[in-house]
This record gives structure tokens, C-alpha cells and sequence, in this order.
């Protein structure tokens, strides 16, 4: 089931012209990217199962890759309905259906929340659609069985509704009376979170830097703009590379004993002996 919705979601990308990655063993399962814009997205049957560290990990490198990151699941306990938006872990959570249509520039304004399904009205919009249609606040008040002060309160402050008054007034003005939801907006934010001697040392560096387990790379980090993957071990993960350059960001493997053949690669103390991040940026760039 995962698998060929793995598969469908990569397939209606590449017709649109992104460039796509899917990945196995990670915290997310395809990366794609057109233009400057990147998805991060997590595939599940159910979107419950989604562990807490998974979507701690996702939502790390979403921030550090300007991401939009995205869960597309078929269900949350429940068939998920199409064109809603849900939430888990703070991830726009969808359908396949509606991340199609979010990608074809259709974008929901229905989104469940603890309190149902509900919709955002923006007032401006409804007032100007309320009076270039010639409803007067007590004949359109009557339609959608509010009072004609509910009507002015939606107009001048804009409101949460819930979705049996949401379709009422969708049936008359349509969905631009409503705000929709960007699933595809992302979050600069990256947090950081220093624990191995690496990321310390980053960090030193004047980078950025979390330690990251469910990814092909153990460290991610970032100053000004360059971000670097790097993969600490003997044997590192193909995948690492070919992500790399998806993300146009460098890659360093750290390595033990075994010097790896492709990729920009220094011993421990050699990493520890970098004074500035101009000095490893440099070495990256000239190894790459």
C-alpha cells in the first residue's frame, strides 16, 4: 500500500516537472524540488502511526532545506476526505487528491481541527461579495441561519466556521471568501541541537547544526546559506550524495580508518583542526 502511493505521488511529480528523490530507512520518504522550492514528504497508510522523533527529524531539516514539509497518507484512523487539510505533529496532513490539487495551485480552506471540520472566512472578501451580489446583511443572514450582527462580525473580523455554514455560504459566493490553506508554504526556522563532538564543533564554526539519526547522513548544518551534509563512518550512504545535489548542498564524509572514493572526505582530528568555516567551505569546494 505505502509502496504505490510512494510511487503515485513520485510519477504525478516528475509530470510536473520536478526533479524527484525517494528514499528508503529515513525520516521522510521523497524529497522533490523545482525551482527554488523543495517537499519534504512522509508517506504513511495511516498517518497516525508517525512516531514523535521521525516528525522531530523531519521538521529539523524542512527548516535547515526551506522545506515544505508534508505528510500523504490514506487515512488518520479514518479515511482522510478530500480537499482537508489535517494535522499531525504540526504537518499539513493530506490525501493523495489534495496534495494533487495543492499542487496544481488549488489549495483547500477546509481543515480539521479538535473541533471538527471548520473554515476560515476572510471578512473583507465576504463583504465585498455580499454587496456586489446585492444581499443585504439580514437576506444572506437568513440564508445561512445566523443573525444579521454574526453576518458584520464575520465581515469585520474574519472567522473560523464550522463546515455546515462554510458550504452554505460556498454555495452562494464560492471559495474566495475563504482563506486557503498554502500547504506548500515552509518554515526558515531550523532548530539546532549540538551532541556529538561534530555538531559541537560546527557550532564552534558558526554554523547551525543538529545531529539527525533517521537520515542518510548524521549531521546537518548550515551558515549563510551553504548547507553541508556529513556522514560519519567508513561506508557512506549513496543516498547522501545524490541528495546533496537535489538540495545544492555540499557533502563531507568523516571517516575512521577507510577513505571513501567519491566523496570530500577528512579524519576526525583533521574536522577538529578547521579554525573557520571559510577553511572547510573552501576544502569542500575544492574536493568536490
Amino acid at each position: 500500500m505505502k509502496h504505490s502511493l510512494v510511487e503515485n505521488v513520485s510519477i504525478f511529480l516528475l509530470k510536473k516537472g520536478y526533479t524527484v528523490k525517494t528514499l528508503t530507512r529515513t525520516c521522510f520518504d521523497i524529497v522533490a524540488r523545482q525551482g527554488e522550492q523543495i517537499l519534504l514528504i512522509k508517506i504513511l497508510e495511516d498517518s497516525n502511526s508517525l512516531m514523535a522523533k521521525y516528525a522531530d527529524e523531519m521538521s529539523k531539516l524542512a527548516g535547515y532545506m526551506s522545506a515544505s514539509p508534508l505528510i500523504i497518507a490514506e487515512k488518520a484512523g479514518n479515511m482522510l476526505a478530500d480537499n482537508v487539510v489535517y494535522t499531525r505533529f504540526g504537518f499539513c496532513t493530506l490525501n493523495l487528491n489534495t496534495f494533487q490539487n495543492c499542487i496544481e495551485n488549488k489549495f483547500p480552506f477546509i481543515k480539521r481541527t479538535n473541533a471538527g471540520l471548520i473554515a476560515s472566512l476572510v471578512g473583507s472578501r465576504l463583504k465585498e461579495k455580499r454587496e456586489s451580489q446585492g444581499y443585504s446583511l439580514s437576506g444572506l443572514s437568513k440564508k445561512i441561519g445566523v443573525s444579521s450582527r454574526m453576518i458584520t462580525k464575520y465581515e469585520n473580523e474574519g472567522s473560523e466556521i464550522t463546515i455546515s455554514k462554510a458550504m452554505k455560504i460556498y454555495d452562494i459566493f464560492g471559495s474566495s471568501v475563504f482563506e486557503k490553506i498554502n500547504v506548500l508554504s515552509f518554515n526558515e526556522h531550523s532548530a539546532d541541537s549540538y551532541k556529538s563532538d561534530f555538531s559541537k564543533k560546527y557550532s564552534e564554526l558558526g554554523f547551525k547544526a543538529s545531529d539527525i539519526a533517521s537520515a542518510p547522513f548524521d549531521i546537518i548544518a548550515k551558515k549563510q546559506g551553504e548547507i553541508i551534509l556529513t556522514e560519519v563512518g567508513d561506508n557512506p550512504s549513496p543516498q547522501m550524495q545524490s541528495l546533496s545535489k537535489l538540495i545544492e548542498a555540499e557533502s563531507l564524509v568523516i571517516f575512521k580508518k577507510k577513505k571513501p572514493k567519491d566523496f570530500p572526505a577528512i579524519k576526525k582530528e583533521e574536522f577538529m583542526g578547521f579554525d573557520k568555516s571559510g577553511e572547510l567551505i573552501k576544502f569542500l569546494k575544492e574536493h568536490h
